[in-house]
């Protein structure tokens, strides 16, 4: 394969989850990135080994790209962690990547809310390849175990292609409920 980034370039990835059906619609591999920036951290999150920036392994692009598209028909979610702190440039190189060379549909997990990531010159390079955001923190009393796809009521399931064209937010949770 031909190489799709320099392989310096490298990220830090907590785990690479294949065929899941619990994080996003049909079969998708997870992509769980290091380090969330959220602060306080959320009481009781799935995944608080992820917090740290420096946990996980170093994994080149390459790699990543590789080990994401080796089931040809799972489609793909970010978590984390939170995949738009500290590993956000990887996130969106890799984003631009599964979008563009291997059409895949994405999801991303995070705790950043859709009007916040919709205003930063930063953030909102990578809305155009990400097909659907579920945007919010935990909140543990909101917490409900029926919900599907999230983990709190307060967090919403964005579809970001629709929500970016009629430049508002396009909920699709009532929909996926």
């Amino acid at each position: 394969m031909q190489a799709l980034v320099h392989s310096a370039t490298k990220m830090r990835i907590m785990q690479i989850y294949r065929d899941s059906v619990a994080d996003g619609l049909g079969l998708r591999t997870v992509i769980f990135f290091a380090g969330c920036g959220q602060d306080p951290k959320c009481p009781l999150c799935q995944n608080p080994e992820a917090w740290s920036a420096g946990a996980g392994k170093e994994l080149p692009m390459d790699t990543l790209i590789c080990l994401a598209t080796a089931t040809k028909n799972n489609e793909i979610t970010f978590s984390g962690g939170d995949p738009l702190t500290f590993q956000f440039p990887y996130a969106l190189e890799a984003a631009r990547i599964l979008k563009t060379r291997f059409h895949k549909n994405i999801w991303l997990y995070t705790g950043y809310r859709w009007e916040f990531i919709r205003k930063s010159a930063i953030l909102s390079q990578i809305l155009p390849y990400i097909d659907v955001l579920v945007d919010g923190r935990f909140v543990n009393r909101l917490r409900d175990i029926s919900l599907k796809f999230r983990g709190s009521s307060n967090q919403r399931i964005i579809d970001v292609p629709a929500s970016l064209k009629e430049n508002r937010v396009i909920d699709l949770t009532d929909q996926i409920e």
